[in-house]
């Protein structure tokens, strides 16, 4: 594991923990142990904290530390790399790790340049290993459901879609004040949107464009970006296009009600789909069926 951060408590440790009470099962290989061997950070403090805190949750495993945490760690004989570290440091340890013959998944996003994701690609499939990007918002229950409905032809043909993700001035101002020097929201979730509009609807890419704000976290001229407005237009096997429009940003006032504002809408030739964290659930219509 590379890094213990957020990603990690959220979704890594908890599956650590149910493979670790229960192991792997599937019909045609059986029980399979899976276990957390290894960690690499820079300080070693959370991996000395969880082991503290998990107790028998948890294996024993080995925590590497320092600038060369992930060359000692891939060095120990570990099968798998999962790299959650700020993703700014994604590229060098997915490298070193796919060199190495390991199999690797990244957290959203893989990289941050395309040239990185074509040398990683071109990597994995010479070494002849797993290397995939994890999203883990597709698992989400709505946008599971949606994919099931687009994909079963209850909704049918997207006309144009609206996402919003909006982020308190704690995020940006806070707890990522350091990493997110240089960047901007868009990079960071919309990406998550981005993933469930190709995955969802497929089609054709056909082109991109994007404006942003700058002023609050850094000067108005500098490299960091409060806010960016994403728009993507995708072409259909049918000649039909659909127009795709994603908000996000990391400025909103920390008493806005919600620590975390998302809001997703698509509209169909038959329907349409609305869903709102507030809210906390999905509006759908469907014509003639609800």
């Amino acid at each position: 594991m590379v890094g213990m951060g957020m990603i990690f408590e959220e979704t890594y440790r908890p599956m650590f923990e149910a493979l670790h009470a229960g192991g792997l099962y599937r019909k045609d290989f059986g029980v399979a142990a899976v276990s957390l061997a290894a960690v690499a950070t820079r300080t070693g403090s959370r991996a000395r904290a969880y082991k503290k805190e998990a107790g028998a949750k948890i294996a024993d495993f080995t925590s590497f530390e320092g600038t060369d945490s992930v060359d000692k760690m891939i060095a120990s004989g570990v099968d798998f790399v999962c790299v959650a570290s700020p993703d700014d440091r994604h590229f060098e340890a997915a490298k070193k790790a796919i060199q190495a013959g390991r199999h690797v998944i990244i957290e959203k996003p893989s990289v941050l340049k395309v040239q990185q994701l074509d040398e990683l690609t071109a990597l994995a499939q010479e070494k002849n290993v797993l290397a995939k990007v994890v999203y883990h918002k597709l698992c989400d229950p709505d946008h599971k459901k949606l994919r099931t409905l687009v994909h079963d032809g209850e909704l049918v043909h997207v006309n144009n879609g609206y996402c919003s993700l909006l982020e308190p001035k704690s995020i940006s101002k806070g707890q990522f004040a350091e990493w997110i020097k240089g960047r901007n929201p868009g990079t960071y979730v919309a990406v998550h949107y981005i993933k469930l509009i190709d995955f969802t609807f497929g089609g054709r890419l056909k082109t991109v464009s994007c404006t942003g704000q700058r002023g609050i976290v850094g000067p108005a001229d500098g490299p960091t970006w409060d806010s960016t407005q994403l728009r993507m237009i995708y072409e259909y096997a049918d000649g039909r296009e659909a127009a795709f429009d994603i908000h996000t940003s990391w400025v909103n006032p920390d008493n806005f009600p919600g620590y975390v504002e998302q809001e997703v809408q698509f509209r169909f030739d038959n329907g349409v789909w609305n869903g709102h964290s507030r809210k906390r659930g999905i509006e759908l219509t469907i014509e003639g069926k609800t």
